[in-house]
């Protein structure tokens, strides 16, 4: 496929991206960068929201993880089932209640200064890390399909992408992302469709062969019941449910779009059509992999070692000129859906957990903002091009990992403060929440000799949030009053 034509692709999607920002960022304030007015319709967020959610990891990872780990992945879908069943009713109408902008501004009420300033600080390394392992693969795909043969480093190209996403998000913010995000979701999954459609009609699958064939596959395992297994069941499944609460819940990226909705009804409106939109995605991304497999076998092709590039390799090399154009398209669509959304949280949070906004006149608060967006998004291309020293087999699963070391503290801060009534020593948490990732990281290294074989997973988040709200009851100073908490 040629270069120039991939290149003229981006130009174009990005002009419609331009043109949606153009449409959506006029008369606006801070408040519409933030939280978009509190006006957005709710089923336009729980769509948009899945591009968010899904990222260019999911669209080249999920499928090329198949022939690895089978569909044992939708056991962690399932576990998002009761994830989003306590966002949605536990931490969504606290949210609403203290009418939020930072969710972080909770850890302030409930337990001081440095606990709230702690948590910020977490939310930004934790977003700032899974934002860029999810842009560096994407841009790894793009080096190689358009910037190799135009002679451009990496590092330019990684630049100039997160340049184009800055453009079109600096001055709308959360309501031009919740209408970019809608359109990138569309295109995203409509390239996904496609790609299942073509392949089955390359094979010769009726719908009903599609559906027996994936059934039938080898591919197709979806439970593990050896506890000692790395995705054994209840192990995949917990460690979903806790994912979802600290990635959706307890993130800013993703409360910042549920907050947009009107009011706390039609945001849990939004999460409940979300989870079902998104369950059903992601087994359209598992079958897309038995069908990449598939295809490689009949047609006799040798696949690349690595699992992540499977998909990239078939799409570029081995599909006709239109699948590959539909996969560029849908990973272009994915890898702006999650960037964008990810440089407005973190801007959102540095601006409000950090350059106190509340005391500065609008016109401040703009200047601070787009110099704070900037910065965003410098650092956000030094850590892209720092991941391109790594090697990761599926990068999937480096998020996940990444995820439990990082959010472990704030799951630990947010279940003490919602489920204790006692106080902590405030000037301690920031101490706390950096001993708990050091632990859990000396705890799963020495797993399988301390606990008969037992091997962490994705439930490292699990044992981080544990040990987190263990140090902060050893160190609380006793119950709070009934007024004095009810205020908080």
């Amino acid at each position: 496929m040629s270069s120039t034509l991939i290149l003229g692709l981006i130009a174009g999607y990005f002009c419609i991206l331009i043109l949606i920002s153009f449409l959506t960022s006029r008369k606006t304030d801070s408040d519409t960068f933030f939280l978009a007015n509190r006006k957005s319709p709710w089923y336009i967020v729980a769509f948009g929201m899945i591009g968010t959610t899904l990222s260019g990891v999911t669209f080249i990872s999920i499928p090329g993880m198949v022939k690895a780990t089978q569909f044992t992945y939708l056991q962690m879908v399932l576990g998002y089932l009761l994830g989003y069943l306590v966002i949605a009713t536990v931490l969504m109408p606290l949210y609403y209640r203290l009418n939020l902008v930072s969710i972080y501004t909770y850890l302030e009420q409930r337990f001081g200064y440095w606990s709230y300033k702690t948590g910020a600080a977490f939310f930004l390394l934790s977003r700032t890390l899974l934002a860029s392992i999810r842009l560096f693969l994407v841009a790894g795909v793009l080096q190689l399909a358009v910037f190799d043969d135009l002679g451009v480093p990496f590092a330019v190209s990684v630049i100039i992408t997160i340049l184009l996403i800055w453009v079109y998000t600096f001055r709308g913010g959360m309501k031009t992302i919740i209408w970019t995000d809608t359109f990138q979701t569309m295109a995203m999954m409509l390239a996904v469709a496609t790609t299942i459609w073509l392949i089955s009609d390359e094979l010769n699958y009726s719908f009903e062969g599609l559906v027996t064939t994936v059934q039938e596959s080898s591919y197709s395992s979806v439970f593990v019941w050896d506890a000692k297994a790395d995705n054994y069941f209840w192990k995949q499944f917990l460690s979903g449910a806790f994912i979802t609460i600290v990635m959706t819940g307890l993130d800013q990226d993703m409360m910042q779009k549920n907050l947009s909705c009107k009011n706390i009804g039609e945001a849990q409106k939004n999460m409940f059509w979300f989870n079902v939109i998104l369950i059903v995605v992601n087994v359209l991304f598992l079958t897309l992999g038995v069908l990449l497999y598939t295809y490689a076998e009949a047609k006799g092709i040798a696949l690349p070692a690595k699992a992540d590039d499977v998909y990239p390799f078939l799409a570029l090399n081995h599909f006709s000129a239109f699948l590959g154009i539909v996969f560029i398209l849908g990973i272009i669509a994915i890898t702006y859906a999650s960037a964008d959304s990810a440089l407005a949280a973190l801007t959102t949070s540095f601006c409000v957990d950090f350059l106190n906004f509340k005391e500065k006149s609008e016109h401040e608060r703009v200047q601070q903002r787009y110099w704070a967006h900037a910065g965003v998004s410098a650092v956000m291309v030094l850590v892209v091009i720092a991941f391109d020293v790594l090697d990761s087999p599926s990068v999937i699963s480096t998020m996940f990992t990444v995820a439990g070391y990082t959010y472990g503290p704030l799951l630990g801060l947010y279940a003490f403060g919602l489920y204790t009534k006692r106080a902590v020593r405030d000037r301690f948490v920031p101490v706390i929440c950096v001993i708990s990732p050091i632990l859990t990281y000396i705890i799963s290294y020495n797993s399988v000799e301390w606990f008969w074989g037992y091997v962490f997973g994705f439930e490292v988040l699990i044992l981080n949030g544990f040990l987190t709200f263990t140090g902060l009851m050893a160190l609380s100073k006793g119950k709070m009053g009934e007024l004095e908490l009810s205020q908080k």
